[in-house]
């Protein structure tokens, strides 16, 4: 039976996707999570779910870093990213950074439920309309090294490196993860290395590049 997880933090796109997931399967189990802590936990507790249906924009992810923690600390997940971001250059970034697929917010159940089955049978998936505009675009080199440096951190070490990002002292951040400080200061030097970057100015910016603005806030075209 495939085991599915949907992550998106509006409860009705969530419903309207596990119904489009579930009208293809005869029998699938899915589980639902509304924040990107709660994808970790629930990868957490089961590390061998086949797929994970990924919003871009929501609490604890803004952007491709969701995406990158995902494969990252699980690369045998299958993740299809559903967004409005639905740009050929964005999309090859999502692509670049290890996702299967990809689903437009705005696609219809026929098309959710095709991407599902072709990613289940361990293929990929692209909306037809989106496919030839993307394939036209090169991978880009940054996106590529990146999301390979990244998946090179521990779950924790991932953690340190987010708090690091929002300014958070080691003192801050060893409370916060209710770990040791001298952990914290070896998880940093872990991660400094590990990135290629020599401090945390750097590996700030570092991770900010995965993020991407609000579909929301986007200039109209």
């Amino acid at each position: 039976m495939p085991r599915l997880l949907i992550a998106d933090d509006h409860p009705l796109f969530r419903a309207a996707l596990r119904q489009a997931a579930s009208e293809h399967l005869d029998a699938c189990s899915v589980l639902e999570a509304s924040d990107l802590p709660g994808v970790m936990d629930a990868l957490s507790a089961d590390p061998e779910l086949d797929l994970v249906l990924l919003d871009l924009h929501m609490p604890g992810s803004q952007g491709l870093s969701g995406l990158a923690a995902l494969r990252g600390q699980y690369p045998a997940v299958a993740v299809l990213v559903v967004s409005a971001h639905d740009e050929p250059q964005v999309v090859r970034r999502v692509l670049d950074h290890g996702a299967a697929g990809f689903i437009p917010k705005r696609a219809d159940p026929a098309q959710i439920s095709a991407a599902v089955a072709a990613v289940l049978e361990c293929g990929s998936w692209l909306p037809p309309e989106l496919a030839r505009s993307v394939a036209a675009l090169p991978s880009h080199p940054a996106d590529t090294d990146l999301a390979a440096r990244l998946a090179r951190l521990t779950e924790q070490q991932y953690r340190v490196l987010n708090l690091l990002a929002e300014g958070l002292l080691n003192k801050q951040i060893a409370d916060r993860l209710n770990i040791q400080e001298r952990t914290v200061k070896a998880h940093a030097t872990a991660i400094f290395e590990k990135l290629g970057v020599r401090n945390r100015t750097q590996a700030g910016v570092l991770l900010r590049s995965l993020d991407l603005s609000e579909p929301a806030t986007l200039p109209s075209a």
